[in-house]
C-alpha cells in the first residue's frame, strides 16, 4: 500500500532552534531517507518551496481566478512530502516517526488511493 507522508512546518519552531541544527536535521534525513529506497519504503520525495510562492486557483461563476500566497492563513504549512510503500498504517506510521519534523511542524500519513480501480470504475 502507498502512503503519503506530508511534512508541515512552523516557522515559529524552526526558527527557534540552535544554529547549524536544520541543517544536522536535513543531513540526517537524507541519510535516512537513501536507507528506506534501498529498503524500497520510500518511492519518492520532495520538499516545497515557501508558501508565499505559491498560486491558487479557484473557479467561481465560470471565473476563474489566481490568488497569490497560500490559500488559507495557517501556522503550519506543507513543507513537502515522502510517498512510501507499507503494508498498513501501522507500519506507515512506524516509517514516519522516524523523521525529525513533528519536532517543528506535524507528520500527516494518508493512504493513497488506487487510482487504476477508480478509473476502472468511472470508466476511462
Amino acid at each position: 500500500m502507498k502512503f503519503l507522508v506530508m511534512i508541515y512546518s512552523d516557522d515559529s519552531l524552526l526558527n527557534a532552534l540552535p544554529p547549524g541544527e536544520f541543517d544536522s536535521m536535513m543531513r540526517d534525513c537524507f541519510v535516512h531517507a537513501d536507507a528506506l529506497r534501498a529498503e524500497g519504503c520510500l518511492l519518492d520525495s520532495m520538499q516545497l518551496e515557501s508558501p508565499v510562492q505559491a498560486k491558487s486557483l479557484r473557479m467561481r461563476d465560470n471565473t476563474m481566478s489566481v490568488i497569490d500566497g497560500p490559500f488559507a492563513e495557517a501556522k503550519e504549512y506543507l513543507g513537502g512530502f515522502n510517498l512510501i510503500e507499507a503494508a498498513n498504517m501501522d507500519e506507515a506510521l512506524r516509517i514516519a516517526r522516524t523523521f525529525p519534523w513533528s519536532r517543528t511542524g506535524r507528520i500527516e500519513v494518508r493512504p493513497v488511493r488506487d487510482i487504476d480501480a477508480v478509473r476502472q470504475r468511472v470508466g476511462a
